[in-house]
């Protein structure tokens, strides 16, 4: 029998940088996995001890529940998405057209490199409190400002022309968190082709005069 999997990746990706040395790392790298295919609820203290290969109170040694486990998860995502898109903005000039193509190049990229954590720094949001949550929500709302900043100025000056900025938000931002699901090094297309893809697809949402850009790619 084969069970349909939530999402097409299957390894956990994280860089040194977001992986604690010794059984931290390990605790937080099973928890990663666990949370990504089964969901948040999905997965016991018990089973994510199994995974990372320690008893459950080794967990607790660490962190105090598993919302704090799934609080460092959604903190580190966000914080590599943040870093992605900041750093790409940052590379690029003041044209609304190059921001948005940076924006969402930066923005698809992280979570092709990244599948499993974006997909729990994403869709288990839900299950934080707002007190251990305070972080991930801060840049969450830095990171979608951008990107309403970008496409306001492209309004106000005539380069982009949409009836409702939060709307164009929403779904230039949403299509690229759906990446995560269904994208693998199999797939036909190289994670920088998809990033290109969804630019252009961004600036055809966003009606973007075509004297404002040359080619994505």
């Amino acid at each position: 029998m084969t069970l349909n999997r939530r999402l097409a990746a299957t390894a956990t990706n994280l860089l040194p940088e977001h992986k604690p040395p010794g059984s931290r790392g390990q605790i937080l790298e099973a928890a990663l996995k666990l949370f990504a295919e089964r969901g948040y609820a999905g997965a016991s203290i018990r089973e994510i001890a199994a995974a990372a290969g320690v008893k459950p109170a080794t967990i607790y040694a660490h962190y105090p529940s598993k919302e704090h486990l799934l609080a460092e998860l959604c903190r580190i995502g966000h914080e590599e998405q943040y870093r992605s898109v900041h750093a790409a903005l940052l590379n690029c000039g003041a044209n609304s057209c190059d921001q948005i193509v940076a924006y969402v190049q930066a923005h698809v990229g992280m979570h092709t490199t990244f599948p499993m954590l974006a997909v729990v720094a994403n869709a288990e949001l839900h299950a934080l409190s707002a007190e251990l949550g305070t972080t991930t929500f801060a840049l969450r709302q830095q990171s979608e400002q951008m990107l309403v900043d970008i496409i306001q100025r492209g309004v106000n000056n005539d380069v982009f022309d949409v009836q409702h900025v939060w709307l164009a938000v929403a779904v230039i931002g949403g299509m690229g968190l759906r990446v995560a699901y269904w994208y693998s090094p199999e797939y036909e297309l190289s994670a920088k082709q998809v990033a290109d893809t969804y630019a252009e697809y961004a600036l055809r949402i966003l009606a973007a005069s075509p004297l404002n850009h040359g080619p994505t790619r």
